[in-house]
């Protein structure tokens, strides 16, 4: 489990194919805070560290990202090269500082503006049909790995919504959502709890 509070961005260094696809991941950790076997969220999927190396403040990591993973992210996300928002799992004890983050993708959405707002950004996004009756003004969403609050929901003709985030500075300047511009791919993950309701409402239907 997760919370959706990056505490690192890390860089792709190396992706090949094996059976799977194996991604060999740069980040300021310390190794020796890894266990092997431990599970990081990449950008919003959760990870699991098969091997890793390096020292602290410049460390790797390494994953096996499986067809489905890669099916289900947005496309070229593991590229080398490309920067990835890091979070490792929660423990007992640990503060619940956004919201309750799986680690399952659910869907692939699309930032379609991004205009300043005082010292802010405010994002649209657009939402695949599946994933709009899950979103909900003030509820949460995970973009990228990131817990965000949905500011407002509009529901498109075709079955698919736009929704929109105000991104604050500090989240702008710590994950990679700072350098997103239109037409970037992100990972939606839906509130749990979202899941949950919508799921007992359609066996009461």
């Amino acid at each position: 489990m997760f919370t959706g509070i990056v505490t690192a961005v890390g860089t792709i260094r190396e992706a090949r194919k094996t059976g799977d696809l194996r991604a060999v991941i740069a980040c300021p950790f310390d190794p020796a805070g890894i266990a092997m076997g431990a599970s990081i969220a990449c950008s919003g999927v959760c990870l699991t560290v098969v091997d890793k190396g390096g020292v602290a403040g410049d460390a790797w990591f390494a994953v096996d990202i499986s067809a489905e993973s890669v099916a289900r992210t947005v496309p070229g996300r593991w590229q080398e090269g490309a920067y990835l928002n890091l979070e490792p799992a929660l423990k007992l004890g640990d503060e619940l500082g956004g919201h309750i983050v799986t680690g399952h993708v659910d869907g692939v959405g699309t930032v379609i503006n991004i205009e300043p707002v005082g010292d802010s950004r405010r994002f649209v996004i657009a939402a695949p049909k599946d994933l709009a009756p899950y979103l909900a003004p003030k509820g949460s969403i995970t973009v990228d790995g990131v817990s965000l609050t949905v500011n407002e929901v509009s529901d498109e003709p075709d079955g698919t919504c736009h929704f929109t985030l105000n991104i604050i500075p500090h989240t702008a300047e710590v994950t990679t959502i700072g350098a997103m511009r239109a037409g970037d791919g992100v990972n939606l993950e839906i509130d749990v709890l979202a899941r949950y309701l919508q799921r007992m409402q359609s066996l009461r239907g």
